[in-house]
Parts: structure tokens; C-alpha cells; sequence
């Protein structure tokens, strides 16, 4: 199956059986080695490998002893390393800030393999065993702590990574033209110091008058630190700039000295991306690993085909690392692609996703965001779709089909998740069908995260009508074939803005559409994100208006149990909720009931043998109005309907004048 057939070299043995007495760069990665371009770490290697460099690969090393990194000698050029494909705090914790029990990108799946934060840890251990050699940090967990941020683990804001990782540079976003460039001047012996001014990296200067951009500054890590109105500025600042065609540097003081982060790198066009995955990965887990590596069996069978996205929800950090901007791979670079794994014995036909960040995205949204760039403050999605939108799915259509076509390919599956208010504003309805009719293995996955709109807006979501009408379409297309396929939908508990009530309205939602799910994704508030900074502010950002978060969790756990309000040990959670919301109405045995209660249990609603009684009827045989409803005649606020006289006399005595034409001399108006 595979186009490359060699590892890069992970020991001094395999650099001497290739014929290396030296290397050029040291990728360091706190994931286990899997040489494939799902992996940010490998993507780099083999990308430096590209460009003419001798690249070795440290995978995991001891972190407690600055020898793991001098095993392999000292590379000419330099150390790039990174923190994984997922955030490391992320990965070991849960957000109940409990240890999990496992670890997906490690072998076996086992805990202990990488320390926590270890983008900081690894640099320390670097800088001890080459004082000397440019070191450079990037990946992901470097991205989203560029700036003085929050951390939730610690319950405080923390400095700007650069500050506790001692490295020259950092890379932030998808970092390939960034590696490349620097790469390129540190080959030419250019002092790593002076390298101040690629696009795409941070660094620490002592004088902000090296930057060589337009700049803004953002308030210091100081005034973030104790200020959480300075912090919500400083979060504007940094979404606001984070665009490769308008946006400009943004300096941040710390500690005496300046974070300088230049403006974003472009995206990858087309043909560096096609390039980028024709790259010779094994695609393989390294074979020094005797219990293989969890984290393969995901993409093993699955194919990425953008980068970016521009659905704006946010408590995702995909806008401040990908960008907005999307970028997608070309028809032809994807099927070839698809028609390698069909040769891998282990290939039983199945495609098991086509997608990316969201799936169904494969252009920019607008034809104006390459010229200009992404607007600023503004949404393409929410609350309702920009009126410039570009909704086309004809080349996404096009390429699940032909890939269906490849002989040994029996199902394409798109379970990555799409955005079912982008699909919605396509006219061309072919997509939808298609999706329904090939693309779904069972369920449908899809996140309208909530139905309350005032939450969604916080979200960065759409309103719920618009799921509700998708959803309509999705049950109706099925139908109409006869399928029996189910609509799943991802919901979120405790986000920002999310009161108790609000979790009362979705639990009442779920229970009328007779949904209960699962699992339940409390919001996680990881660094870098719009919600991060309400969670930690109780400020929206965007308005600088506050908001109210649920921080306790006690609290927290009252809105989870909402959401899975039919399972029997979250019960006393639920009863305590619609107590507390005085939604006690809700507990009883009529079929719009949360709750039914049992014996020994306070009672609530309406008793079987009560409900069963037909109401009594007035003595004139009309049955009684229910209580609470609004009287004809009488206003909600519970004035009278009636005129008083003096009022009736007033009221004609304006009419008469109007009769009259309203003006002295009798001319209407």
C-alpha cells in the first residue's frame, strides 16, 4: 500500500544504517511516531525532508533527563518540537480536571509516556542538552497559549509560552511555510535572533520597533492577569488580527520585555497542499512500538481533504489556529489517496471518512475573503448566513461520487460531521440526497450544541430553527427511500451564557423528540477560544457585555443531568434542577414529564386518577377556561378591556377630527 517504506531515523543506529554521520533537524513530538499526514509532527518531517534536510525523529523521550535528547548528537540547524495532536492537558485530563485512564497517541494507549505541558518541559530538556542550537516550538498547544491566556487546570492566567519554554521562535497555525522559511535562513547561517519577521511565528524582543508590520498592541500580561476587562480586550485584539490578508502584528508586554507575534501565514493553495500529502509517508505506526499506537485506527481509512473553517463556533480553537480561511485539496490528489488504501490487505472496502475541521467545506466563503480577507467581528454562519455566502457543494458531490467508483471501494462514509446550515443554504439540493443516500452509516452525526437562541448566540451557532428544518429534510429524504437512518445530535452542557432554565428548555426538547443521549460534552474551556475568555471573564469579548457562566461544579452538574434526564442515577440531580428553576411541573405522569415520581417522593403534578377526570362545565354548559390563560377584553397586564365613558368620549371626539381631515382649512392630508 504504502508509498514510502522507510521511517525517518529515531536512533544513532538507524542514522549510520542510512549512511549519516550528521543530521539538520531534531522534530521532537510528544505523540508516539506514526508517520502519517494526520499527524502534524510527521507532516513537518517529511516536509523538511522535502526541501533537500537530513530529519531525525525523537518520539516521547524521557523528559527527565536532557541525555535522550543528545542520543542522536547535535543537529546542525536546529530542535522543532511539538506537543502533539492534542492539547496534552486535554489529553490527560478530563473536564472534571480527573486523570483518564488512557492515552490514544501513546503506545498501547497507556498514561506515563509524555509529561503534562510538554512543549515547555521538552524545550527546557533541549535548551540543557544544546545551549547553543536554535530551538523552535509549534503544534498545536504552542498555537493556543501564543498570548498570555488562561489556564483552567491551573485556574489562572499563565505568561505567553515563549516565556516558560526557552526556545528562539515559535510557529503557530499550520506551520509548513513558516518551517520552510526559517529552515531555509538557519541553512544560510542566519543568526536565529534575527530571524524576528516571519509571518506565522512569535518571538521575544526586547524593542517592539523590530517588528516590520503594521502592529496593534493588546494589553499586557500584566494588566490580563488582573484585570478581566483587559483580558477581554486583549482577546478582540488577537481574534480580530488573526487574518493572513488583513491583519496586522500584535506586541504584548511581559515581564519587561515585548511577545511579538507577526501576521499569519497564508493558507496552502491548492498545490501545496496536493504536494504536502504526496509527501512518501509509510502511513504505519513505527514498528519499535510492540503494542502499536491507538490513535492510527482513526485515519487509517480516512482521508482529510481541507484545512480552516469558517463556521465561527466559539468554543472551538479551529479559528485561531487553522484560520477561517478554507483551503481544500484537489479531486485528483484525494482519489489518489483513496485508490492507495484500497491496496492495504487490511482494507475491507470501506472509506471510513472524507472530511476535515467540517467535512462539507471546500472553498472560501465568499469570493471576496481572498482578496480582502475575513470580515472582522463578523460571522459568515450565525445567527443567520452573510448574504454574501458561497454555498456549493458541486465539487464535494463530484468527488464522493468518482471516489465510490474506485474499483475495491465499497462504502464512503462522512462521518466527521457537516454543517447542516451551509448545506441548507445550498439551492442545489443534489448534496443533501447524495449524503442521505450513500455517505451515512447508520447516523448521521451533527451539533446544533442547543436549542435556546440567546445560548446559540454565545455559542456562535445558528438558531434552532434551522436544525429543526434540516432535521425535517434529513427524516423526509430518508423516507422517501425507505432508510432507516437516525439523526444524532452533539449537545453542550455549563457553556457560557447557559442558565439552569436553559438546561430546562433543552432537557423539555430531548424529551418531546424522545432523545436521550448518551454522552454529554460539558464545556471544556481549553486556551485560545472566544468561551475560554467568557468563562474565565464572565465577559463577552465581541460586546464586552457580561455574562453569566456556571463555574461551580455542583452547578455544572445540574445541567449535565438535565440532559440525560432519563438515566435513573442522575434522578435526585434532576429533581433538585426543576426545584431550583420552579419547573416542578415537570415531574408527574403526563407524557410531557421529566420525571415520574415514586413512592415516598414529593408529589407534583397531577395524580392519574385527577388527570383522568373530565373538567366540570358552568352552569351554562361551556367548560371552564384554564387557569393562567389571558381573557378575551382583558390585556396580559391585566388591565380591563372595557372603556371608561370619559375614554369612549375622547376617543370619538379624535375620530370626529379626523373625519374633518385633521387640518383648519379641511384638506386631507
Amino acid at each position: 500500500m504504502v508509498k514510502g517504506t522507510e521511517f525517518l531515523p529515531v536512533s544513532r543506529d538507524e542514522m549510520i544504517d542510512r549512511g549519516w554521520y550528521y543530521y539538520d533537524f531534531l522534530v521532537v513530538t510528544a505523540d508516539g511516531y506514526i508517520d502519517h499526514p494526520s499527524f502534524g509532527s510527521a507532516i513537518i518531517a517529511r516536509l523538511l525532508e522535502g526541501e533537500g534536510y537530513r530529519v531525525a525523529v525523537l518520539a516521547q523521550p524521557d523528559w527527565h533527563d536532557a541525555g535522550a535528547f543528545r542520543a542522536m548528537g547535535k543537529p546542525r540547524y536546529g530542535v522543532l518540537i511539538g506537543g502533539g495532536n492534542l492539547d496534552s492537558m486535554v489529553a490527560h485530563y478530563t473536564v472534571a480536571k480527573r486523570r483518564r485512564t488512557q492515552d490514544l497517541y501513546s503506545p498501547g494507549g497507556k498514561l506515563g509516556f509524555r509529561p503534562d505541558r510538554p512543549t515547555i518541559v521538552y524545550a527546557n530538556r533541549a535548551r540543557e542538552a544544546f545551549p547553543d542550537t536554535p530551538i523552535v516550538i509549534g503544534g498545536l498547544e504552542a498555537s493556543l497559549r501564543r498570548f498570555a491566556h488562561y489556564d483552567y487546570w491551573d485556574d489562572k492566567v499563565r505568561r505567553p509560552i515563549l516565556f516558560d519554554a526557552p526556545a528562539d521562535l515559535l510557529v503557530y497555525g499550520m506551520g509548513e511555510s513558516a518551517t520552510v522559511e526559517i529552515a531555509r535562513r538557519l541553512a544560510a547561517k542566519t543568526p536565529v535572533s534575527d530571524i524576528t519577521d516571519v509571518r506565522g511565528t512569535a518571538c521575544i524582543v526586547t524593542d517592539p520597533a523590530v517588528c516590520r508590520y503594521h502592529e496593534v498592541t493588546c494589553p499586557s500580561f500584566e494588566e490580563v492577569q488582573s484585570d478581566k476587562t483587559a483580558y477581554a480586550q486583549a482577546t478582540k485584539v488577537q481574534y480580530d488580527e488573526h487574518d493572513p490578508i488583513r491583519g496586522k502584528a500584535i506586541l504584548q508586554q511581559c515581564q519587561g520585555r515585548w511577545l511579538l507575534v507577526n501576521p499569519p501565514q497564508r493558507p496552502l493553495n491548492r498545490q501545496a497542499l496536493d504536494r504536502l500529502y504526496d509527501l512518501p509517508f509509510t502511513r504505519e505506526v513505527h514498528p519499535m512500538y510492540a503494542e502499536g499506537i491507538p490513535a492510527i485506527e482513526e485515519v487509517r481509512f480516512s482521508i482529510c481533504h481541507n484545512r480552516g473553517c469558517f463556521g465561527g463556533c466559539n468554543f472551538c480553537a479551529l479559528a485561531f489556529h487553522q484560520g477561517r480561511m478554507v483551503t481544500s485539496r484537489s479531486i485528483e490528489s484525494v482519489l489518489s489517496e483513496a485508490e492507495l488504501l484500497t491496496h492495504d490487505p487490511r482494507f475491507k472496502g470501506y472509506i471510513h471518512d472524507v472530511g476535515g475541521p467540517s467535512a462539507n467545506f471546500r472553498h472560501t466563503s465568499c469570493r471576496q475573503q481572498k482578496e480582502h480577507g475575513m470580515c472582522k467581528g463578523k460571522s459568515c454562519l450565525a445567527p443567520e448566513p452573510c448574504k454574501n455566502l458561497d454555498a456549493d457543494h458541486s465539487e464535494y458531490t463530484e468527488l464522493l461520487q468518482r471516489m465510490r467508483k474506485i474499483p475495491g471501494i465499497k462504502k464512503v462514509f462522512v462521518r466527521s460531521g457537516v454543517r447542516y446550515d451551509y448545506m441548507l443554504q445550498d439551492k442545489n439540493k443534489d448534496f443533501f440526497k447524495e449524503l442521505v443516500d450513500y455517505h451515512v452509516s447508520g447516523q448521521l452525526k451533527v451539533a446544533p450544541e442547543h436549542c435556546v437562541s440567546s445560548v446559540l448566540d454565545y455559542m456562535g451557532k445558528p438558531h434552532f430553527d434551522v436544525f429543526l428544518k434540516f432535521w425535517r429534510q434529513y427524516q423526509k429524504l430518508n423516507e422517501s427511500d425507505g432508510r432507516e437512518q437516525y439523526l444524532v445530535p452533539y449537545l453542550m452542557s455549563s457553556h457560557p451564557g447557559c442558565t439552569l432554565n436553559d438546561a430546562v428548555e433543552l432537557a423539555v426538547f430531548l424529551k418531546r423528540t424522545d432523545h436521550q443521549p448518551e454522552q454529554v460534552q460539558d464545556f471544556y474551556p481549553t486556551p485560545g477560544t472566544m468561551s475560554t475568555c467568557m468563562y474565565y471573564t464572565g465577559i463577552d469579548p465581541r460586546t464586552m457585555k457580561p455574562v453569566y457562566v456556571a463555574r461551580d461544579p455542583h452547578d455544572k452538574a445540574l445541567q449535565r443531568a438535565l440532559l440525560q434526564w432519563g438515566r435513573g442515577d442522575k434522578r435526585s440531580l434532576v429533581i433538585e434542577a426543576l426545584e431550583k428553576t420552579e419547573r416542578t411541573d415537570l415531574i408527574g405522569f403526563t407524557p410531557d414529564c421529566l420525571i415520574r415520581p415514586v413512592k415516598g417522593e414529593k408529589y407534583f403534578g397531577l395524580k392519574p386518577e385527577e388527570r383522568q377526570q373530565p373538567p366540570k362545565k358552568k352552569k351554562d354548559g361551556r367548560p371552564p377556561k384554564p387557569e393562567g390563560t389571558i381573557h378575551r377584553g382583558r390585556r396580559a397586564d391585566g388591565q380591563k378591556g372595557k372603556m371608561s365613558p370619559k375614554k369612549k368620549a375622547a376617543f370619538a371626539k379624535q375620530r370626529a377630527k379626523k373625519a374633518d381631515g385633521g387640518r383648519k382649512d379641511g384638506s386631507k392630508r
